[in-house]
């Protein structure tokens, strides 16, 4: 649902309205049955308030599409029993789609609602130490629950930036690389200023009541984060034996004597803790859960070690990870709150190849399914991904949807199960789910955007993927495949089907030009927006084993 108000941010919030109007309120009937209101209050816990579901958004990173068995049952050998069984208790989407290739531009367009391009992130993540990708005027779907009352939590991997209060001058003490010089009274004192002061925009200041993680478990600062502060103050460096391929990447501060194993436990941990806090409240509440698995540092606890029986820590890992939303699901199950919970799963991108994914496949276990690529792609094996939603008495348990969706989505879905009115310069690419979870056919959205980690777009419409790069094989500037008779994209059309390349640039370009792809009023995007971009290393434009 949207309105036409083109303000953003606290405007955006203030903008924001219960829909007064007799299609929105027939909506918001038909799933809670209640009488419907014309004025809601954005604050307070009334009886229509605590009628609208809890709301679980559970973000896996770097898992891929054929890590989950459900998803994959001829060509995986992970055991996944957990996601099994939330896909067994909900609707699994096998066309769902992040952002992007890669770590924080999926993030950015999971909470925002619109596409990770339209910022100045035109290619690769938010770095180390980096600074805030989410504008402050820019509404996120924490913000969005906050209007109708919610308690908001992100518990994870937050990896969107934050202004960390560095003095200019000063980076030179906090950037390493993988390098471990010898720490000096310098380094101690920077340390001690920054990390004894509260950061500024990150997750609290972008909708959430309340935030414990760690920002990136791979990279500095090697500590938890609770509500913008350190937990301790990261005194020493890193341990060196942590610096390798498959756990940490960047040496830089850490508390001492900081290990890497606890930190997805601790992530459990704390969501097991709210949900069963917010559970006695009579406050609903939205969880967002970024998951730091299975992503490196692949630091995998004792009980799993060897459990996938592969002889890959990666795939232990995925184990683990599954265990991890296993004790959240039962979480949930024993607060007694299952039946008024909608739960969302999904991860940021594919797997990474980098992890041992030619040895698994030699074992017979394809990360990536049918699909080609990896993380960091624009084929199919970098964004599309596991997409499960459970919501009992709305979604069909064991039901399975084909339809094109994204995780640009997520806002728009809430919105409508809320029965608010998104302004038009928020969720600009998102496109409620809620007719396909309640068993429609039909197709929410005509077309999606997803990237690789370079910036290369690719446009899917109906069967039709357009990518934006060369072919130098082919000798054709864009490539073309037809996912519904190649989904491994081994066969480039785009010298044979003139048409349909004109007709998906011409698509694109509108979708640039508009600032938005859903219907509503023009928005501009952050920077200037280029369809075109440098084409990839020749290794990576051939398909890798996506046979069925």
């Amino acid at each position: 649902m949207r309105g036409a108000k083109t303000s953003a941010g606290p405007a955006c919030r203030s903008a924001l309205r219960a829909e007064g109007h007799r299609a929105g309120c027939a909506v918001f009937c038909s799933l809670v049955g209640l009488v419907p209101l014309f004025v809601w209050p954005a604050s307070g816990h009334s009886a229509e308030e605590r009628s609208f579901p809890n709301i679980v958004l559970i973000l896996a990173d770097d898992l891929g599409y054929g890590d989950v068995q459900c998803y994959n049952p001829r060509r995986g050998k992970i055991a996944t029993p957990n996601l099994d069984r939330l896909a067994a208790e909900g609707m699994r989407f096998t066309d769902g789609h992040s952002s992007s290739g890669v770590c924080s531009p999926s993030r950015y367009t999971l909470l925002t609602g619109r596409y990770h391009w339209r910022t100045k992130l035109q290619a690769g993540i938010v770095g180390v130490f980096g600074d805030p990708l989410i504008a402050p005027d820019r509404l996120t779907i924490a913000g969005l629950a906050q209007q109708r009352g919610y308690r908001t939590a992100c518990i994870g991997k937050w990896h969107l930036g934050r202004d960390w209060g560095i003095p200019r001058g000063q980076r030179a003490l906090f950037e390493f690389g993988q390098a471990t010089p010898d720490i000096t009274p310098e380094h101690r004192a920077a340390w001690q200023a920054v990390f004894s002061k509260p950061f500024g925009d990150g997750p609290t200041t972008r909708g959430f009541d309340e935030y414990f993680g760690t920002d990136v478990p791979n990279w500095p600062p090697y500590c938890f984060i609770e509500n913008e502060r350190t937990v301790g103050i990261p005194s020493e460096f890193l341990a060196r034996e942590l610096l390798t391929a498959h756990l940490a990447s960047l040496q830089g501060p850490a508390l001492p004597g900081w290990r890497l194993e606890p930190i997805l436990p601790a992530m459990g941990d704390r969501a097991c803790e709210f949900i069963a806090r917010q559970a006695k409240s009579r406050q609903p509440f939205l969880l967002y859960l970024p998951l730091t698995s299975p992503h490196t540092p692949l630091a995998v606890n004792e009980p799993w070690k060897g459990k996938s029986g592969l002889g890959l820590a990666y795939a232990d890992f995925v184990m683990e990870t599954d265990a991890v939303v296993g004790r959240v699901l039962d979480a949930i199950a024993a607060a007694g709150i299952a039946e008024r919970t909608l739960v969302f799963l999904t991860s940021d991108n594919g797997c990474a190849p980098y992890i041992g994914a030619a040895e698994l496949e030699s074992k017979g276990h394809f990360p990536s399914g049918p699909l080609r690529g990896y993380k960091g792609d624009v084929w199919e094996g970098g964004h599309r991904v596991p997409f499960v939603v459970r919501w009992p008495g709305v979604v069909r348990p064991g039901s399975v949807c084909s339809q094109l969706v994204h995780q640009a989505d997520v806002m728009a879905t809430l919105a409508e199960v809320w029965g608010l009115t998104l302004p038009a310069s928020a969720g600009e690419d998102s496109f409620s789910l809620l007719p396909l979870l309640k068993g429609s056919q039909r197709p929410v959205r005509e077309h999606a955007v997803s990237c690789a980690a370079n910036g290369v777009a690719g446009l899917r419409k109906g069967r039709w993927k357009l990518v934006f790069q060369p072919d130098p094989q082919a000798q054709t500037r864009v490539q073309l495949y037809d996912l519904a008779e190649d989904l491994g994209e081994t066969r480039n059309l785009a010298a044979d089907k003139p048409a349909v390349v004109s007709e998906l640039e011409t698509l694109m370009e509108k979708l640039i030009a508009d600032g938005r792809s859903t219907p509503g009023p023009p928005q501009r995007n952050d920077v200037e927006v280029t369809i075109h971009k440098r084409p990839m290393a020749a290794a990576a434009t051939k398909p890798s084993r996506a046979k069925k």
